[in-house]
Order: structure tokens, then sequence, then C-alpha cells
């Protein structure tokens, strides 16, 4: 996640490293990096201008020029004027007290916004709410169908009309909500190629018939100064009251992400992390200012954890342990918990003490993990309850039901011991109670 402005930051702070003391030309210096960084990642050149200005004015100050640190005190610095760049705090979506709670989602065609419907819906789903996802774009070919598919994976059902006006449809899936009990209402609108007056119109026409509760931009990231101009131009035409970033995980510059809410003044709500439906975050914009620093983001590591933690899956994972009865069929449990948590090369990045570009070349090889559940789910019960049994005619059947090789079904099983082992260590050493993991491992 915007990797490119990670490691040209990283570049630029190298030039506040190794000094016992900074003079103002050091600082100047510095900043003239920091400012050359942004604007390679295309962010908006005003954004820019202001942001290296209340750096500047700060890091001249005595409390940097006399620190011991001064390094330390120029991150936090740039750190805290970041997060205040893009919102300070994090702003979460209204719900209407009187429901349903309307969501209008708009943007450009090609920025995500059908996928991202259904994301938001399956992600409030998960919070207790029962929402409805909409179909109002009916100039897309395919892209009512779309929406049904993945709304369907999302568990989340579907109104649609056809082709008929988009404006009637929004209106009569109002009704049907508070008929049927939906207390969250989702329109994936059409967009365009390009911003157009016919559009606009139509947005419109649609704001003034359904009165939304939130009128979401989704943009795409990738676009990077690009999307400081969409934003603007719908900002002006419908009052946008969030914008959500998709693609995120992608090859992205930093850009949009660190210009939108500066230049609209509307808050970044949500950002997509990925392919997958539940890649999908609430933006918190001092964790994002931690993530471009390299300082990491551990709340949101333990928050996706939470997600496939359960206390009594856990609870009896540890008696497990302690009782030295942790199959295979265990770990493999425990590797499915690990992949739902998201892309494992980004979760990595939110450790702290991870410096930018350190992981560049430390990738998790999720295609081990894959052929390690191919191996697990290619044994008999029988051996997945008692891998002593396993001996080389097994390991060959298995290499061959699971396509790999009989050295990787031996790494496995050494896995496996290794981590029985490591687990009853731990187990024995602390209290009943104490060993709560959302995987054992």
């Amino acid at each position: 996640m915007l990797q490119g402005l990670v490691d040209k930051l990283a570049n630029a702070m190298k030039k506040f490293k190794n000094k016992g003391r900074l003079t103002e030309a050091d600082v100047r210096a510095g900043m003239r990096e920091i400012k050359l960084a942004l604007l390679e990642a295309d962010v908006n050149f005003k954004v820019v201008k202001d942001f290296v200005a209340k750096v500047t004015q700060r890091a001249v100050g005595a409390d940097v020029l006399e620190s011991l640190l001064p390094e330390q005190q120029i991150v936090k610095i740039v750190n805290e004027e970041l997060t205040a760049l893009m919102g300070t705090t994090n702003s979460k979506l209204t719900i209407s007290p009187k429901p349903p709670t309307v969501v209008l989602m708009c943007g450009l065609q090609g920025a995500g916004k059908t996928t991202y419907t259904a994301k938001l819906g399956r992600l409030y789903k998960k919070q207790g709410k029962n929402p409805l996802l909409v179909a109002c774009d009916i100039y897309r070919p395919a892209a009512i169908k779309q929406l049904q598919v993945i709304g369907e994976q999302a568990g989340v059902p579907v109104f649609e009309k056809g082709t008929q006006d988009p404006v009637k449809t929004a209106k009569e899936a109002l009704v049907y909500a508070g008929k049927y009990g939906h207390d969250m209402v989702i329109i994936d609108t059409a967009g365009r190629l390009h911003i157009d007056e016919t559009l606009m119109d139509e947005l419109k026409r649609m704001k003034s018939s359904v009165d939304p509760t939130e009128i979401l931009l989704v943009v795409d990231a990738m676009t990077g100064q690009d999307a400081v101009n969409v934003a603007q131009s719908f900002n002006d035409a419908l009052g946008i009251t969030g914008v959500m970033l998709s693609k995120m995980d992608g090859d992205t510059r930093g850009g949009a992400a660190l210009s939108v809410r500066y230049v609209t003044g509307k808050p970044i709500k949500f950002i997509g992390t990925g392919e997958k439906l539940d890649n999908i975050e609430p933006f918190y914009p001092d964790r994002m200012a931690s993530r471009i620093l390299g300082m990491g983001d551990v709340l949101t590591l333990i928050e996706k954890a939470q997600e496939q933690f359960d206390e009594k899956q856990a609870a009896a994972l540890e008696e497990k342990f302690r009782r030295n009865s942790f199959t295979l069929t265990d770990y493999l449990a425990q590797l499915a918990q690990l992949k739902n948590m998201g892309n494992l090369d980004s979760m990595l990045a939110m450790i702290p003490g991870v410096k930018p570009g350190q992981l560049k070349d430390a990738k998790v090889d999720e295609k081990a993990l894959k052929h390690t559940e191919a191996i697990i789910q290619s044994m008999t019960v029988r051996e997945r309850e008692r891998p002593d049994v396993i001996n080389y005619s097994r390991k060959k059947r298995i290499a061959a039901g699971s396509g790999t090789s009989v050295e990787e079904i031996n790494r496995v099983l050494k896995q496996y011991d290794q981590i029985k082992l490591m687990m009853k260590q731990f187990s024995k050493g602390g209290k009943r109670g104490k060993m709560r993991m959302p995987f054992g491992f």
C-alpha cells in the first residue's frame, strides 16, 4: 500500500539521520526532498506547498534544532501533519435515526463502484444491519447482473427493476425496504468514462428523490491527481459527504489519499485493500500516516485478527495444546483463519519496526500455504489425527493427490511438529486462560 510514497519519504528522511544537531539549512534541505517525494507521488501542488510550509515552520523551532534526537522530532512532526492533512480522526458513516439509512454511491466508470456497493453492504451486515443493495446502473452492460452476483456472494439481497428509470427504481427500493425491514439501502448508480451533464443531472434527480443520508464518492486511488479533480467535480455538483478510495492495495502513488480531503473538505471514510469482499476498511488518518512513515499499524492488525477470533474456539484450541491433541485438522483450520485476515504481505507491513521497503524481497509465500492446505486435505481422517502413521508409501499417495512432492509433505509435517512443540511449551509456561490467539502460531 502506497509503497512508492513510503520509499520516497524514507529516502527523504535520511537527510536528517546521523546528525547530532540540525541547522535551519539542514531542515530546509530535507524539506526539499520531502516536497519532491510528495510531488512525484502525484500529490496536489497546493497540498504539497501548504504541507511543507507547516512542517518547516514547526521543524525550525527550538524543540527540534536543539534536540539531542532531531530525526525523531522531525518524524513526529511529519506524522502529525500527515494525520492532520488526511482528516485527524476517523469519520464514521452516518446512520439515520429513522431507518432506512440511504447511501448513494457515485463515481466514474471503472472506479469499482458496483463492487464496493456490495463490500459496504457486507461490512454492515457483519455489524448487525440488514442492508439492501439497489441496482440503478442501467447503462453499463451487465452492471445489474454483476451486482446480483456479488450481492449473492456477500449475502446481501439486491433490488432491481431492469432498465426502467433509475430514479423510479430507487424510490421503489425505499418502499420495499420499509416493507421488508431493511434498515440500510445502498444505491449503485451509473458512471461514465468522464464527467458529463447527463450523468450529473441523473444523480441530482436521484439525490432529490431519495434524500440520501450519505453520498459516497468511489475514487480509484491509482489515478493520482485525476482522482482529486474527479472528487472536486462531484462535490461541486452533488455535495458529497465522504470518499471511498478503491484499489489502495495496488501500485498507487498516494496522491489521492493525501489530497482528496484537503481539496474537497470531505473525509475519506473507507479504503479498499484487496479484491475480496472483506477487503474494505474504515479510514483512520493517524494509522495511514503511520503506515506511510513505516511505523506500522498495530490497531488495524489487531482488528483483523479479532474478526477471525472466536473465544470458544480459542479455549478449545488451548485445551488441545495442553492435552497434546492438536491435530493436522486443527492446523488446517488455523491456516484458514490466517488467510481470512487478508493479504499477508500487507499484514507484515503493519508490524512496527519494519522499515519502508524492507519487505520488498521478503514476500509471504502464499503459494506454499495453498500447497500445505492441499497436502492436509489429501490425507485420510486417520492420517490427520495420527500423523505418525504416515509412512513413505502414504506420503507418495498424498503427494500424488495434492500435486506436490514427498519433500513438501516432509516440510509440512516438520512445521506441524515444531508448532505443536512450541505451543505446548507456551501453554505450560503461562496461566490457564491467558493463551487467547486467533491462530495457533
